[in-house]
C-alpha cells in the first residue's frame, strides 16, 4: 500500500504542480483586476485612487481579519478548555455565573420564537382599525426616515471630502471599521437600555454563539461601506435588492430545495432589471463613481456575510429570546471585535483626531449611528406587529426612495433604460411579496371552526 501511495504521488506530482501554477496565476490576475483601473480619458473619479498599499481594500480586509482572529482564537481555546474540564459541574467561585452564561447558557431550547410573537400579533388583530392604521404609518415613517437618512449620510461620508476650501481640496475619511464601531456601540447601548427597562424573556443561549453572527455582521457592514468607494449608491441598493438570486442558487445546490415557478420568474426579472441598470448607467460623464471589479467583489462579500448572519440568527432564535436581546448580544461582540481591532492597528485615535478636525464629520457619524440603531428597533417592532410581508413592502419602497434621493442629491446619471431596469427590479420584488403572501394564505387555511393565525 505504501508503494502504491508513493507511485500515486509521483504520478500526480506534475498535475499538482500544474494546478498550483494555475492557482498562482489566478491569484495574480485577481489582484491586478481588483486594483482600481484608470481609463484612457482619465475620467476615473478621485474616490478610486489609492495613496498607498495601506489604503487598498484587500490589505485592510486582511489586517482587520487578523485583528478579529487575535480575539476569536483565544476565546475559542478558552471555551474548549472549560468544556473539556466539565466546568459546569466542577466550577465554583465568583466567576462561575459569568462563565456558565457565556459558555453553557442557562436554559434548554424552545420550539421557536413564535410563542413570543403570537401574543403581540393577537393583540394587534384585536385592536381598533384606527389604532392599527396609526401604528402602520408610525412604523413606515420610522423605517423610511431612519434608513433614507442613513443611506444619504453613508454615501456622503464615504465618497466626499471634509474641510475643503478654495486652496485645500480637503481629506476623505478612509476607515470603514470605525464607522461600524460607531454604529454598533450606539445600537448596543439602545438595546441594553431597552432590555433593562422592558421585561424580556429569561435568556438561555450561550453568549459566545452571538459572536458568529457578530463577526459576519461586522464584515458585511465593512464591505458595504467600502463598496461605495468603487460603485455608486444606486448600484449598491439594486445589488442588495437582488440578494434573492444567490440565496436561491445556494438553496438549490446545497440544500436541494425546490422552488415555485413564480420564484424563478421573479428572480429572472430581478436579474434582467439589475443588468439593464448596470449596463446603461455607467456611460454618463457625471457619475461620481464607477463600477469596478473591486466593487463587485465587495458587494459579493457583503451578500455572502449578510446571508450567513440572517441564517445564524434564525438558528439562535430556537432559544427563548426576544429580538432586542438578539440585537444586544450581537452588538456586544461587535463592539468587542471592532474596538480591539482598531486599538491593535492604532486606528481608533487617528479616527478620533479626524472627528476633532472636522466637526461636520463628527455630526454625520453620530447621526449615522442614531439612524442605524433606531432603524433596527423599527425593524423588530414592525415585524412583531404586522409580519414580514408588510415589512418587506415598506423596505422595498425605501430602496426605491433611496435611489431617487441619491440621484437627486449627488447627481448620479441614470438613463431611460437604467430607469426601466430599476422599475423591473421593484415590480419583481412586489410580485414576489404578493405571491408569497398568497401561498402562505393557501397553506394556512384553518379547519372549520378555527381562526387563522398569521406567523412570520
Amino acid at each position: 500500500m505504501a508503494i502504491f501511495q508513493k507511485h500515486s504521488l509521483l504520478t500526480f506530482r506534475p498535475h499538482l504542480w500544474q494546478a498550483s501554477s494555475e492557482i498562482v496565476r489566478f491569484c495574480l490576475a485577481f489582484l491586478l483586476a481588483a486594483l482600481p483601473t484608470v481609463t484612457a480619458n482619465d475620467e476615473v473619479p478621485p474616490v478610486v485612487h489609492q495613496d498607498s498599499w495601506g489604503d487598498f481594500w484587500l490589505f485592510r480586509f486582511l489586517v482587520n481579519a487578523a485583528g478579529y482572529a487575535s480575539i476569536v482564537i483565544p476565546g475559542f481555546l478558552l471555551i474548549q478548555y472549560f468544556k473539556k474540564k466539565n466546568y459546569l459541574e466542577t466550577g465554583r467561585g465568583i466567576c462561575f455565573p459569568v462563565i456558565k452564561s457565556c459558555v453553557f447558557g442557562n436554559e434548554a431550547k424552545s420550539a421557536h420564537q413564535d410563542d413570543v410573537l403570537l401574543t403581540a400579533r393577537n393583540e394587534t388583530v384585536e385592536s381598533s382599525t384606527a389604532r392599527q392604521v396609526f401604528k402602520l404609518l408610525f412604523c413606515a415613517a420610522g423605517l423610511q426616515i431612519s434608513y433614507l437618512t442613513w443611506g444619504v449620510l453613508q454615501e456622503r461620508v464615504m465618497t466626499r471630502t471634509y474641510g475643503a476650501t478654495e486652496s485645500d481640496p480637503g481629506e476623505k475619511f478612509k476607515d470603514s471599521q470605525f464607522l461600524v464601531f460607531m454604529n454598533r456601540i450606539l445600537a448596543c447601548t439602545v438595546a441594553g437600555l431597552y432590555c433593562a427597562l422592558i421585561k424580556q424573556p429569561r435568556h438561555g443561549a450561550p453568549m459566545y454563539k452571538y459572536s458568529f453572527a457578530s463577526l459576519s455582521n461586522i464584515l458585511s457592514s465593512w464591505c458595504q461601506y467600502e463598496a461605495l468607494k468603487y460603485i455608486s449608491f444606486p448600484t449598491q441598493v439594486l445589488a442588495k435588492a437582488s440578494k434573492v438570486i444567490p440565496v436561491m442558487l445556494m438553496g438549490k445546490l446545497v440544500s436541494r430545495k425546490s422552488y415555485e415557478y413564480w420564484e424563478y420568474l421573479t428572480a429572472a426579472l430581478i436579474s434582467v432589471g439589475v443588468s439593464m441598470f448596470l449596463l446603461t448607467s455607467t456611460h454618463g460623464k457625471q457619475l461620481s463613481t464607477v463600477t469596478t471589479f473591486s466593487g463587485v467583489v465587495l458587494l459579493a462579500g457583503y451578500i455572502a456575510f449578510d446571508s450567513f448572519t440572517s441564517n445564524w440568527q434564525d438558528a439562535l432564535f430556537t432559544y427563548k429570546m426576544s429580538s432586542v436581546q438578539m440585537m444586544f448580544g450581537v452588538n456586544v461582540f461587535s463592539c468587542l471585535f471592532t474596538v480591539g481591532s482598531l486599538l491593535e492597528q492604532g486606528a481608533l485615535l487617528e479616527s478620533v483626531r479626524f472627528m476633532a478636525r472636522h466637526s461636520e464629520f463628527a455630526a454625520h457619524a453620530v447621526l449615522l449611528s442614531v439612524c442605524s440603531a433606531f432603524g433596527q428597533l423599527f425593524i423588530f417592532y414592525t415585524i412583531n406587529q404586522f409580519g414580514a410581508a408588510v415589512f418587506t413592502i415598506i423596505m422595498t419602497l425605501r430602496q426605491a426612495f433611496a435611489i431617487l434621493l441619491s440621484c437627486l442629491i449627488y447627481g448620479h446619471a441614470v438613463t431611460v433604460m437604467g430607469g426601466l431596469g430599476v422599475a423591473v427590479v421593484f415590480i419583481a420584488l412586489f410580485l414576489r411579496v404578493y405571491a408569497r403572501s398568497r401561498m402562505k394564505k393557501r397553506a394556512k387555511k384553518p379547519p372549520v371552526g378555527e381562526s387563522p393565525v398569521q406567523k412570520v
